[in-house]
């Protein structure tokens, strides 16, 4: 199971990866793992500010669909327009082309809530 150090992680099984002011979020390995094969993805919070824990989208799987919730406090500037044709990527490449969306982030300091990859690691008991 891939869990990139340099990420932060949720209890919800989100992913953050912070650039400067930007970051951007998705689900983990773990996730997707569980949820199945990932048929559709949807956001249509672009342009909304989100709280931290907020829901933001969902994400749909063959037998499932799944609340989609803001690891950090940010406004959502950008979907991964690339998950509309191939939601399939979430499954393929959680961490790499399947990130979801893309915030500039309001309230940075909401990042030391949230754990390292070696806690996330405890977390899912692996």
């Amino acid at each position: 199971m891939l869990l990139p150090e340099q990420l932060k992680y949720t209890k919800d099984h989100e992913w953050v990866r912070v650039e400067g002011e930007l970051a951007y979020i998705g689900i983990t390995d773990y996730a997707q793992s569980e949820l199945g094969e990932i048929v559709f993805v949807d956001v249509d919070s672009v342009g909304d500010e989100i709280e931290q824990n907020g829901v933001f989208g969902s994400i749909e799987a063959v037998k499932t669909v799944s609340d989609l919730l803001m690891p950090c406090s940010g406004e959502i500037l950008e979907l991964n327009s690339i998950l509309d044709e191939q939601p399939e990527l979430v499954n393929e490449d959680p961490y790499g082309k399947a990130w979801i969306v893309k915030v500039r982030l309001t309230n940075a300091s909401e990042l030391d809530s949230l754990m390292s990859a070696p806690d996330y690691k405890v977390f899912i008991g692996k």
